[in-house]
């Protein structure tokens, strides 16, 4: 007799206890979500590996110097000539800026390296420069408050620049280039997720037509982020993952987006078997089995793929791989026990049914009709049964004909001042610079070669093209400077530092520096560009190779076949290329954009297979359930029918939360905007809609080998 009211208490106690647990975790979590950018690390130095040639010389170059400078330049320009008064109310505001307070006392002066703020007068007598020589230690330290110190103290000379009667005072360089970096993530945690927050709000109220369950959801997308942020500030803080600006924004968006969708495909299936279950415990059960495969598949898809970026030499790509990873998981550990827990807790429709109430006023009743027997995607299953080569062959062409653009997509690399979709002063006051001094004025390449070289290197260097000027790093009896055998050249490039033009001229000086003697390094500014760029090539070149065949052995575990998994991939590879060449066409021709960098495309593949690949896992998994019963044809047309909807909705979610990342002033950031959501929604609407269910039916039975369902299926039942 006592058995049923036990068991009966435990099945709502269990549910109670998760969501308690998530709470209690919630309210310990949280704070570490706003936290995140106090382990930021954008500095361009930090992403290289030991062996780059820029990093090999910035640890030479602390030999020749008491500490690594970082510069911030202040420049004063008039569209006449400078007048005695103004120049000299510059060079009294450039002496000044070591006392400019940054915070609790300490002053700009704290954060410098030792010596003068030197002011030079351009020949054209426009304009006038002053060095400010930070520190680069500090570019990992931290005030009381979190923030760092040479952002605020670049921030804190802005503020205090003088009135020098109508001439205008900028303050740009590597040192405010950074702080403008900073000030443009700073959006991440509020607008970035406002917005992200509001699009998928509007469509989880589309998609339920209730005012409930999407509140269900958004809270465990939330506590699933809150989760995230915590694992990923403690692994960050322990140096155990590098995290900078980018990734914590893709970060945030993706847990957002993966968290929805598996939420989305658990809700839909719950609502499938309460047509079929009065129990709303039995109910859920049925669903959380049916669910657990294709989510934890996607999940360890996702996942694997996201840990070849372990692969990479780039720090942040290396970095971004763990990151995203813990926010899967975090996903897919809040959709399979939070979700499944508030939607089983007591509560009852006006008509007395329990675990129902959530859906309002779309109450699934036991009975009822479910989408396989209506709506759209039970239209769209029945075109694709009618005309499947004429489905498959014309989606394939409009996927073909976008992919064919793919090779113009830009991706070698844009100036760092082009990285910024706004005017930010740095980028301003980088080209006012570059009006009337060497653009490469301040940020000088650097040059390590053997003592005994030293003349030969200063000729060659003195002669290659774009060199404005060289001179020796000397000691203070006026000469060159030796250390261990090795002397210095700070070279100043006719280009500005972070242009392209800059990266030229880098490349064919160590080209030409190599033929004088194979010790000699070229390192600086534009030489960490360079090998950015071109480990960061290197990296996308490895990494995707790798991801394809863990995709692939994955699906193949998941699918039991060989056949499946090969079509699926292939089929989200022309997506992807598809994407490229739709990306390359808007960021030409519609958006105009400078350029890109070459890791966008290998975080758009991560993205779009890992990711995309999703929406044919949950239909295939779905097929492959259904043909074990009614046989291939019959279990694609149920299966596009029946997961149409969720899948379709949940591509939507995934686009628009990705689409939310253009709101952040960056060009990495936009471009990876629209190569995801625009891929996402290609994948949703074409590729698991159209071309997959059209080329299984094609196959048929075959598709399943060498599993038993390719030698002999169920008859239609």
């Amino acid at each position: 007799m006592s058995e049923a009211p036990t068991r009966r208490r435990l099945r709502w106690l269990l549910p109670a206890l998760l969501v308690v647990g998530w709470l209690a975790l919630s309210s310990v979590a949280g704070p570490y979500s706003g936290k995140l950018s106090e382990v930021q690390s954008n500095d361009q130095s930090e992403f290289l590996p030991g062996s780059a040639e820029s990093q090999r010389v910035a640890e030479l170059s602390a030999g020749f110097s008491d500490s690594d400078a970082f510069p911030a330049f202040l420049l004063v320009e008039s569209d006449t000539a400078l007048t005695q008064a103004q120049l000299a109310d510059f060079a009294a505001f450039a002496q000044s800026v070591p006392g400019v307070e940054v915070a609790d006392g300490r002053t700009v002066d704290d954060f410098l390296v030792p010596g003068p703020v030197p002011v030079v007068p351009s020949d054209d007598g426009r304009a006038a420069l002053a060095l400010v020589s930070f520190d680069a230690g500090d570019l990992t330290a931290q005030l009381p408050d979190g923030e760092n110190p040479i952002t605020v103290a670049v921030q804190q000379i802005r503020d205090a620049v003088p009135d020098l009667g109508g001439a205008t005072v900028y303050v740009a360089g590597p040192a405010a280039t950074t702080a403008d970096l900073v000030s443009a993530f700073g959006g991440i945690d509020g607008t970035l997720l406002l917005v992200a927050g509001i699009a998928v709000l509007l469509i989880l109220l589309v998609v339920y037509r209730s005012p409930v369950l999407p509140f269900f959801v958004l809270l465990t997308a939330g506590l699933a982020l809150t989760t995230a942020s915590l694992v990923v500030y403690l692994l960050a803080d322990a140096g155990v993952v590098t995290l900078d600006g980018q990734g914590q924004g893709i970060l945030s968006i993706l847990v957002v987006g993966a968290a929805t969708d598996y939420s989305l495909l658990l809700v839909a299936r719950y609502r499938e078997e309460l047509r079929r279950h009065d129990d709303r415990f039995d109910a859920m059960r049925r669903a959380w089995r049916q669910t657990l495969e294709p989510v934890l598949a996607s999940a360890a898809t996702v996942v694997l793929g996201l840990l070849c970026l372990l692969l990479a030499d780039i720090g942040p790509t290396r970095g971004l791989g763990p990151v995203t990873a813990v926010g899967i998981v975090s996903a897919v550990v809040a959709a399979l026990t939070f979700l499944p827990a508030l939607l089983v807790l007591p509560g009852r429709t006006s008509s007395g049914e329990h675990g129902r109430w959530m859906f309002w006023p779309g109450v699934p009743h036991v009975g009822s009709a479910g989408p396989e027997s209506t709506g759209v995607w039970a239209k769209v299953a029945a075109l694709v049964g009618r005309r499947p080569v004429a489905v498959g062959v014309l989606s394939a062409l409009f996927l073909l004909v976008l992919a064919a653009f793919a090779p113009t997509l830009p991706s070698d690399g844009v100036s760092q001042s082009d990285t910024f979709l706004d005017r930010v002063e740095s980028v301003v006051g980088g080209e006012a610079l570059a009006r009337h001094f060497p653009a490469g004025s301040g940020s000088p390449t650097l040059v390590v070669a053997p003592e005994a070289d030293l003349d030969a290197v200063t000729t060659a260097v003195q002669d290659a093209d774009g060199v404005s000027s060289v001179t020796p790093t000397v000691d203070d009896a006026g000469q060159p400077r030796v250390v261990d055998g090795l002397v210095q050249l700070q070279v100043t490039l006719d280009d500005a530092a972070d242009s392209p033009a800059a990266e030229d001229a880098v490349a064919a000086l160590r080209t030409d520096l190599d033929v004088v003697s194979p010790d000699v390094l070229v390192g600086g500014t534009t030489a960490q560009a360079l090998d950015v760029k071109e480990y960061s090539t290197a990296d996308r070149d490895r990494i995707i190779p790798v991801i394809l065949l863990v995709v692939f052995v994955v699906l193949a575990l998941l699918l039991r076949s060989l056949v499946a998994p090969l079509l699926l991939l292939l089929c989200n590879v022309l997506s992807f290329a598809a994407t490229l060449g739709a990306a390359a066409l808007v960021f030409d021709h519609v958006l105009d954009l400078p350029g890109g960098d070459p890791t966008v495309p290998l975080y758009a593949f991560v993205f779009l297979v890992a990711l995309g690949i999703d929406y044919s896992i949950f239909l295939m998994t779905r097929v492959r359930e259904e043909t074990l019963h009614q046989g291939t044809r019959a279990g694609v047309l149920t299966g596009l029918s029946v997961t149409g909807g969720v899948i379709t909705s949940a591509g939507i979610v995934l686009a628009a939360t990705f689409a939310a990342l253009g709101v952040l002033p960056i060009l990495f950031l936009l471009q990876i905007a629209f190569l995801v959501a625009f891929g996402v929604l290609l994948d949703t609407f074409v590729v698991r809609s159209l071309l997959v269910p059209a080329v299984v039916l094609l196959l048929g039975k075959r598709t399943w080998w060498p599993s038993a369902l390719a030698e002999a299926e169920p008859a239609p039942s």
